[in-house]
């Protein structure tokens, strides 16, 4: 089970709906929120998450451009692409990187695959 959770996403709103869910349905998560790639990268610099829910448009740096950068600073990590974006092309590039990828809306059901699948 995760036990440090980054959320890397531009909108508030669905930082906090994601925080609730995690937050609602598994105890002793520490819930970390970035709203760029630049803030992550530095938190990831301080603290190794095991797990981070990464949105893929966002200002500055998308979900893709990062995920190399936050794989090396936190090497066990496990990332979940979220994205309302279900383009072929982006699917493909996050399997390429390693990446679980996730449509949104985000559900329980998606988060509760993500914070249950095992390393491989």
């Amino acid at each position: 089970m995760l036990k440090h959770v980054l959320l890397i996403d531009d909108s508030a709103i669905s930082r906090v709906m994601l925080k609730s869910l995690i937050e609602d349905n598994y105890a002793n998560v520490c819930v970390a929120e970035a709203e760029t790639a630049e803030v992550a990268l530095e938190l990831c610099k301080q603290q190794k998450y095991e797990g981070i829910f990464l949105d893929l448009n966002m200002p500055g740096q998308d979900g893709l451009t990062v995920a190399p950068k936050l794989q090396e600073l936190c090497p066990n990590v496990r990332i979940a692409l979220l994205t309302a974006n279900f383009q072929e092309r982006v699917q493909i590039k996050a399997e390429d990187l390693g990446l679980s990828f996730y449509a949104k809306p985000v559900t329980l059901d998606k988060v509760t695959d993500f914070m249950t699948a095992q390393s491989s």
